[in-house]
């Protein structure tokens, strides 16, 4: 059965691409036709490339594995919070900070940092300084948690990226390509795909167009973590010890910089 449909993804306009003179040669693939100038996407390809990301997406998750969700346009913000929160996955929708793959170690100092002003001050060490310097620590708090506070329990490299606009976040896909971590993208018609290993050809413009692709994929997380779940009680009930795999604890080391 197929996670989406045509009429749902017609509904929700993951049709419509961009002006004709701003297409990139490389979603030729995906592209139905052109109406009063605009390219119109195969929302019949869309289906299929969605059932395909949202499978090796359950098989992700259903790993133990981390996916990491990145959109920083308007659009695309509130609704990526959301549906990564809804299935435990950490998400960037504010900007990039970039190397936050390449120089993994040098961002997770940062979320320290936070993790560490917030005992300080659960602690009472900060009740002694002066208003202004406590004012000071709690902009470089909030800084910090607006920038950070979604990737907090990040404790390692993602397995996966899903990315929403890959022209606007082609620092997070190049760094991505870098490491070889698996790109998951909704892709416009504006856009190159060749970065992309998982391309869902559509609206990367529409919240709706968005929201019905995440729907999807995060249908099928859920279903990947839902199923860890029961065979660690199928496990335990049999006796038997659940230990996770050598490549689930290991810390992942980023290429260098």
């Amino acid at each position: 059965m197929a996670r989406t449909d045509f009429d749902t993804l017609l509904a929700a306009g993951a049709h419509f691409g961009h002006l004709k003179r701003k297409w990139n040669p490389a979603m030729a693939p995906y592209i139905f036709m052109e109406r009063n100038g605009i390219h119109i996407i195969d929302l019949h390809k869309t289906v299929a490339k969605v059932d395909q990301a949202a499978e090796a997406l359950k098989q992700i998750a259903k790993s133990g594995k981390r996916i990491l969700f990145v959109a920083t346009k308007k659009q695309a913000k509130d609704v990526v919070a959301e549906k990564a929160q809804s299935v435990g996955m950490p998400y960037v929708i504010e900007r990039w900070p970039g190397g936050m793959l390449t120089n993994f170690p040098t961002i997770r100092k940062a979320v320290k940092k936070m993790a560490n002003i917030d005992k300080l001050i659960a602690d009472g060490t900060y009740d002694k300084l002066s208003k202004r310097e406590n004012l000071q620590i709690q902009r470089k708090r909030a800084k910090l948690e607006k920038n950070l506070g979604s990737i907090a329990d990040l404790t390692r490299l993602p397995s996966a990226l899903f990315v929403v606009d890959v022209m606007k976040e082609h620092i997070a896909v190049s760094e991505a390509n870098r490491l070889g971590i698996p790109v998951f993208a909704i892709v416009d018609t504006n856009s190159d795909p060749k970065d992309v290993d998982f391309v869902i050809p559509a609206n990367d413009d529409a919240t709706k167009s968005i929201e019905v692709i995440l729907d999807a994929v995060c249908g099928a997380i859920n279903e990947g973590v839902e199923e860890r779940k029961a065979e660690k009680v199928d496990m335990e009930a049999a006796g038997e010890k659940a230990t996770p795999k050598a490549e689930e604890t290991a810390e992942e080391a980023p290429a260098e910089a």
